[in-house]
């Protein structure tokens, strides 16, 4: 798209509840005008649109927290991550990467790496994409990382959502098709925890913008289909630089010990729907059950096999919902883990925001 200005599409989280969503509109800048996050501007806009404000004091505003290439548009036109204010400048209560920002800086000298392991399902209506219009397809078994138009459904939009993200420059690692058929998952990370929450969010928008191309929407619901068919989780992985270091497999058992202590506070900021996945089944440990073990995926933190063996590296957290908000989740995890947070005993409510 050839321009005489910028287009920067800013993106934020709405207040809607249990689940926020994500919103955004475009900002037309002077063309070279964006040349570092300093140069992007502050923004207004309707909070009474987006369930962040009453109608009689509706404005709010918008923060440029980071930003990156735009895969869509092209040339010299951006995607704005945003944080969302109060009208006098104060954090909005829906602003939940505020309080990670100030968790992040706190346990700095960790040096804390997050690899987010999102899973989503395609529909194309009311209908799983790949299902048959009326009953089932054949029980799970040959899709996960399957091969072949009768196993493996929505390939083209996965592409081409892969192809956006790395032109964005977001820290895109992999993909793979799930369990469950029109089932997918995608990787970002490992990145710091700002990075990783960041970018997990402009992922996830990208995923939905490139879907409308294809007539396909995305869902983030952690339990899309009732039934004996797996959920959808956004799996954390996360590691320190003492877990990565020489002997770390024994500060990585004792985080371990730290979430057990913490589960239902965690679980309370882990995404809506969680207890409809989080079964017991389909690999997955009991919601009401906390265990951890090497190479267990039916465990709530699963150690795996190759950090063990080389006794360091990093765990895996597979309690989180699809839909859970990465800000929270990470925030939670470093509180928890690096900064000694209190447990289930002095349990604090957790807004559920993912």
């Amino acid at each position: 798209m050839r321009t005489m200005a910028v287009f920067a599409e800013y993106i934020w989280m709405d207040g809607h509840r249990p689940t926020q969503k994500l919103r955004c509109k475009t900002k037309i800048l002077p063309l070279d005008a964006v040349g570092s996050l300093e140069d992007l501007p502050e923004w207004g806009f309707d909070g009474s649109s987006t369930m962040q404000a009453d109608g009689h004091s509706s404005d709010c505003m918008l923060r440029p927290v980071s930003y990156f290439h735009d895969p869509i548009r092209g040339g010299p036109h951006v995607l704005v991550m945003c944080e969302v204010f109060n009208a006098d400048g104060t954090v909005h209560p829906s602003n939940t990467r505020a309080k990670l920002r100030a968790i992040a800086e706190k346990a700095a000298g960790e040096e804390c790496w997050f690899g987010i392991e999102q899973e989503y399902t395609m529909f194309r209506g009311m209908q799983p994409l790949g299902w048959p219009e009326n009953g089932f397809p054949a029980p799970q078994g040959p899709y996960y990382c399957g091969i072949g138009a009768d196993e493996v459904f929505g390939r083209d939009l996965v592409e081409a959502h892969l192809a956006a993200c790395i032109e964005a420059g977001l820290a895109i690692s992999g993909i793979n098709a799930e369990v469950m058929p029109g089932q997918w998952e995608f990787q970002v990370g490992p990145v710091g925890p700002l990075e990783v929450s960041d970018q997990l969010w402009v992922a996830r928008w990208l995923l939905y913008r490139v879907g409308e191309e294809f007539g396909i929407n995305a869902t983030l619901h952690p339990k899309p289909v009732k039934g004996d068919w797996n959920g959808a989780g956004a799996h954390t992985n996360f590691s320190t630089k003492a877990m990565r270091s020489e002997g770390g497999i024994k500060v990585i058992e004792e985080a371990c010990e730290k979430l057990g202590k913490a589960h239902k506070k965690h679980i309370g900021g882990y995404g809506a729907h969680n207890t409809e996945r989080l079964t017991g089944l389909h690999e997955t440990c009991s919601i009401d059950e906390f265990r951890y073990g090497v190479s267990d995926r039916g465990a709530s933190i699963r150690i795996p096999l190759a950090t063990a063996q080389a006794g360091k590296g990093y765990l895996e957290d597979r309690r989180p919902a699809a839909n859970m908000d990465p800000y929270v989740v990470t925030r939670l995890m470093i509180e928890t883990i690096c900064l000694d947070a209190p447990g289930d005993k002095a349990l604090e409510t957790v807004q559920v925001r993912a």
